[in-house]
């Protein structure tokens, strides 16, 4: 649940300073006629996204049980994929978004209506949709789906407060550390879902080793109990993992983890007119 919590909180907090800086823009701008298209452009993405995420959990169902192993596993790749070019992507483009949303909303306006429209449901729409095939990959090895939806779902309502909050001024985060975080545990996160990939890809019979075990900690690893729970929600970490799990885990998590958490190369010093805000305001 803490895992799903987390990616709805990450994703949903992208979301909504993506509609928060576009809302601020308009409001400063004098353009608040445009808010509405505002709101229906990142309402249509939300309606889609969730479109999306039921057809992927509907759709699996009329498969063959190999195929649903193929499916639930190519799925958990691609959220793999998801995750970490998130990841990336925001550690370098979050002092710029802002400024690269304004640009766009200001030629948006001068087009009309629908191209406001568009802009806000293209900025909410990739969000929504890496959030549904993400939850659909974790949720998919969840032993409680309905308690781990509910728990994104409240991670998503989070987001969105404090989205206001910070509109408003009542909510001060620094969101290079809040990202910075979550993005290391979301890696973590990451590992697990290639993990289980591994895993669903060998039942399947299409990669050796299905009886290969690593180690058996199960008299460790008791089912049922609260550390067994989380360390399995939040990491997929299994009692008795096969060799080729363990080693796609530690081929992904260990080069992944090093180059995010590299210090940044700090850039020129820009003049004051030119320079962007911090990733924590919303201009």
């Amino acid at each position: 649940m803490f895992a799903t919590f987390l990616v709805g909180l990450r994703e949903g907090l992208e979301a909504a300073l993506v509609v928060s800086i576009l809302v601020a823009y308009l409001v400063k701008s004098d353009q608040r006629r445009y808010l509405p298209h505002v709101w229906i452009g990142a309402a249509a993405a939300v309606l889609i996204s969730i479109g999306a995420g039921a057809a992927l959990n509907y759709g699996s169902a009329y498969l063959s049980l190999a195929g649903q192993e193929r499916f639930e596993a190519i799925t958990s790749l691609l959220a793999v994929a998801f995750v970490t070019w998130m990841i990336f992507w925001m550690r370098v483009a979050a002092r710029k978004i802002g400024g690269d949303l304004r640009d766009r909303l200001t030629g948006a306006i001068a087009i009309g209506p629908i191209a406001v429209t568009a802009i806000a449901f293209l900025a909410v729409i990739r969000e929504g949709l890496e959030t549904a095939l993400i939850l659909y990959a974790m949720i998919d090895f969840a032993e409680n789906p309905a308690a781990s939806l509910g728990a994104a779902g409240g991670g998503i309502a989070a987001a969105a407060a404090i989205g206001v909050g910070l509109y408003h001024g009542a909510v001060r985060v620094n969101l290079t550390r809040f990202f910075t975080w979550t993005g290391a545990l979301l890696i973590l996160v990451a590992a697990g879902m290639l993990k289980y990939a591994v895993h669903d890809f060998q039942e399947a019979g299409d990669l050796p080793g299905l009886n290969t075990i690593a180690f058996d900690i199960s008299a460790t690893l008791t089912p049922g109990t609260w550390y067994a729970e989380l360390l399995t929600g939040m990491f997929n970490l299994t009692a008795a993992p096969t060799m080729l799990e363990c080693a796609a885990w530690a081929a992904y998590v260990v080069p992944v983890l090093v180059l995010f958490l590299l210090p940044r190369r700090q850039s020129r010093p820009q003049s004051a007119s030119r320079s962007e805000p911090a990733p924590a305001e919303i201009q």
